[in-house]
Protein backbone atom coordinates (compact mmCIF):
# COMPACT_ATOMS: atom_id res chain seq x y z
CA UNK A 1 0.00 0.00 0.00
CA UNK A 2 2.30 2.71 1.15
CA UNK A 3 5.97 2.71 -0.39
CA UNK A 4 7.61 4.35 3.07
CA UNK A 5 8.75 1.51 5.51
CA UNK A 6 6.98 1.85 8.55
CA UNK A 7 10.43 2.05 10.65
CA UNK A 8 11.16 5.37 8.51
CA UNK A 9 7.55 7.05 9.60
CA UNK A 10 7.29 9.01 12.89
CA UNK A 11 5.20 7.99 15.48
CA UNK A 12 2.76 10.91 14.30
CA UNK A 13 2.92 9.79 10.53
CA UNK A 14 2.14 6.59 11.76
CA UNK A 15 -0.79 7.00 14.67
CA UNK A 16 -2.10 9.52 11.66
CA UNK A 17 -2.09 6.72 8.90
CA UNK A 18 -4.26 4.25 11.48
CA UNK A 19 -6.77 7.01 12.17
CA UNK A 20 -6.83 6.99 8.66
CA UNK A 21 -7.38 3.60 7.42
CA UNK A 22 -10.30 3.05 10.25
CA UNK A 23 -11.98 5.86 8.50
CA UNK A 24 -11.88 4.34 5.30
CA UNK A 25 -12.60 0.98 6.84
CA UNK A 26 -16.42 2.75 7.44
CA UNK A 27 -16.74 3.56 3.74
CA UNK A 28 -17.95 0.61 1.87
CA UNK A 29 -18.26 -0.19 -1.43
CA UNK A 30 -21.50 0.73 -3.40
CA UNK A 31 -21.37 -2.43 -5.42
CA UNK A 32 -19.74 -4.97 -3.13
CA UNK A 33 -21.22 -4.89 0.57
CA UNK A 34 -17.41 -5.22 1.84
CA UNK A 35 -15.25 -1.86 3.47
CA UNK A 36 -12.71 -0.19 0.17
CA UNK A 37 -10.03 -0.95 2.70
CA UNK A 38 -10.36 -4.65 3.12
CA UNK A 39 -11.45 -4.55 -0.75
CA UNK A 40 -8.11 -3.48 -1.93
CA UNK A 41 -9.23 -0.52 -3.47
CA UNK A 42 -6.73 2.10 -1.19
CA UNK A 43 -3.04 1.50 -2.78
CA UNK A 44 -1.86 4.45 -1.12
CA UNK A 45 -2.02 6.78 2.14
CA UNK A 46 0.44 9.19 2.51
CA UNK A 47 0.03 11.53 5.72
CA UNK A 48 1.74 14.77 7.12
CA UNK A 49 0.45 15.26 10.22
CA UNK A 50 2.18 18.67 10.73
CA UNK A 51 -0.26 20.32 8.08
CA UNK A 52 -2.55 18.20 8.54
CA UNK A 53 -2.76 16.82 4.99
CA UNK A 54 -3.36 13.51 3.48
CA UNK A 55 -3.25 12.08 0.11
CA UNK A 56 -4.67 8.66 -1.11
CA UNK A 57 -4.22 6.87 -4.14
CA UNK A 58 -7.15 4.61 -4.79
CA UNK A 59 -8.67 2.66 -7.35
CA UNK A 60 -11.98 1.48 -8.08
CA UNK A 61 -13.19 -2.24 -9.70
CA UNK A 62 -13.59 -1.37 -12.82
CA UNK A 63 -12.67 2.16 -14.58
CA UNK A 64 -16.41 2.47 -15.87
CA UNK A 65 -17.89 1.99 -12.58
CA UNK A 66 -21.20 4.20 -12.14
CA UNK A 67 -19.57 6.25 -8.89
CA UNK A 68 -16.43 7.30 -10.12
CA UNK A 69 -16.96 10.63 -10.44
CA UNK A 70 -18.48 11.24 -7.12
CA UNK A 71 -16.93 8.54 -5.09
CA UNK A 72 -13.17 10.24 -4.14
CA UNK A 73 -15.52 12.60 -2.40
CA UNK A 74 -17.23 10.14 -0.29
CA UNK A 75 -13.73 8.75 0.31
CA UNK A 76 -12.52 12.71 0.89
CA UNK A 77 -15.08 13.95 3.36
CA UNK A 78 -14.87 10.70 6.03
CA UNK A 79 -11.29 11.33 5.70
CA UNK A 80 -11.62 14.77 6.79
CA UNK A 81 -13.90 13.37 9.78
CA UNK A 82 -10.29 12.49 10.99
CA UNK A 83 -8.94 14.48 13.99
CA UNK A 84 -6.17 16.87 12.69
CA UNK A 85 -7.23 16.16 8.88
CA UNK A 86 -7.39 19.81 7.60
CA UNK A 87 -7.59 18.60 3.96
CA UNK A 88 -7.53 15.18 1.61
CA UNK A 89 -7.20 14.76 -1.37
CA UNK A 90 -8.31 11.41 -2.87
CA UNK A 91 -6.54 10.38 -6.62
CA UNK A 92 -8.44 7.43 -8.89
CA UNK A 93 -5.67 5.35 -10.13
CA UNK A 94 -6.15 2.80 -12.70
CA UNK A 95 -2.44 1.24 -12.68
CA UNK A 96 -2.12 -1.61 -11.07
CA UNK A 97 -5.89 -2.43 -12.54
CA UNK A 98 -7.48 -3.82 -9.27
CA UNK A 99 -8.05 -7.48 -9.09
CA UNK A 100 -9.62 -10.09 -6.00
CA UNK A 101 -5.96 -11.16 -5.54
CA UNK A 102 -5.92 -7.21 -3.58
CA UNK A 103 -8.37 -8.29 -1.03
CA UNK A 104 -7.86 -8.97 2.55
CA UNK A 105 -8.43 -12.27 3.57
CA UNK A 106 -11.38 -10.87 6.06
CA UNK A 107 -12.91 -9.71 2.90
CA UNK A 108 -12.44 -12.97 0.99
CA UNK A 109 -13.90 -14.51 3.77
CA UNK A 110 -16.99 -12.03 4.02
CA UNK A 111 -17.85 -13.24 0.09
CA UNK A 112 -17.35 -16.52 0.42
CA UNK A 113 -14.24 -16.91 -1.46
CA UNK A 114 -12.15 -18.66 0.51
Amino acid sequence: MDNTADDEKSLPQRLLEGQVIEALRQVYDPEIPVNIYDLGLIYRVDTDPDAGRVHIEMTLTAPGCPVAQTFPCTVECAVREVPGVQDAKVELVWDPPWSQDRMSEAARLQLGLL
